[in-house]
């Protein structure tokens, strides 16, 4: 039986909660990682109201995409970057799903390179989600983000497919576009039906790959994972 489509007000709902829960962790004078996605984008701008009222101060953030650096910019965020703070100290992002073990997929809004970046190098990662990004095993529900370099991409599809994937090359603005990264990557949306066995592992495979930049894999980071409450 199919499961029934979610609620639109509901999922903002759930989303502005996760947002304004995990800027209540937030304390004037940190340097905060800035994901990308809506529900990230509800706490950038949940930061800056509490920066424009005075509840929060000195605050800088790294933003892990262009998207959020404009957003960031019109919220009022001041901006930074590793090369100045290699150490953040609380990133909040989003996440496409989450399994049980707070596992990780995301990268379905293209910034999974820079998103890892901004989470191997904050000393607290907090994730927001609403409760449809909950899984009880990554890749059931969305394909694996997986970010090459131009050069001889397609070599990969075959690769993918022997792992027993379906992949498919993303695109924008039409089919024979292809979606560029903010770090001028490709990226290939790999499907596996009926969810990723041992994600592990494949991501160990994937690493050892010539071409292969970055995978929406995000494995053992989550420890803090907040799920909005649409009602």
């Amino acid at each position: 039986m199919a499961e029934a489509p979610a609620d639109p007000a509901r999922l903002d709902a759930a989303r502005l909660d996760a947002a304004r829960r995990a800027v209540d962790l937030v304390r004037s004078g940190m340097v905060l990682g800035l994901g990308t996605g809506a529900t990230a984008s509800a706490a950038v701008r949940e930061i800056g109201r509490r920066l424009a009222d005075g509840r929060l101060s000195d605050i800088t953030g790294v933003p892990t995409s262009n998207a959020t650096r404009e957003l960031a910019r019109e919220t009022g965020v001041p901006l930074t970057d590793l090369a100045a703070h290699p150490r953040v100290d609380l990133a909040i992002d989003g996440a496409d799903e989450v399994d049980p073990a707070g596992n990780l997929i995301k990268g379905l809004g293209g910034a999974l390179l820079n998103e890892k970046l901004v989470a191997v190098n904050a000393r607290r990662l907090v994730i927001v989600v609403d409760e449809t990004k909950l899984v009880r095993q990554l890749g059931e529900r969305v394909p694996l983000p997986i970010e090459v370099v131009p050069f001889g991409w397609t070599t990969h599809l075959d690769f993918l497919r022997g792992l027993g994937a379906t992949p498919k090359l993303r695109t924008a603005g039409g089919e024979d576009t292809p979606f560029v990264t903010d770090g001028g990557h490709y990226i290939i949306d790999a499907r596996f039906p009926g969810g990723i066995p041992d994600p592990h592992m494949l991501a160990e495979v994937l690493a050892r790959r010539p071409g292969i930049v970055e995978t929406g894999l995000f494995l053992g980071m989550a420890l803090e994972v907040l799920v909005g409450r649409g009602t």
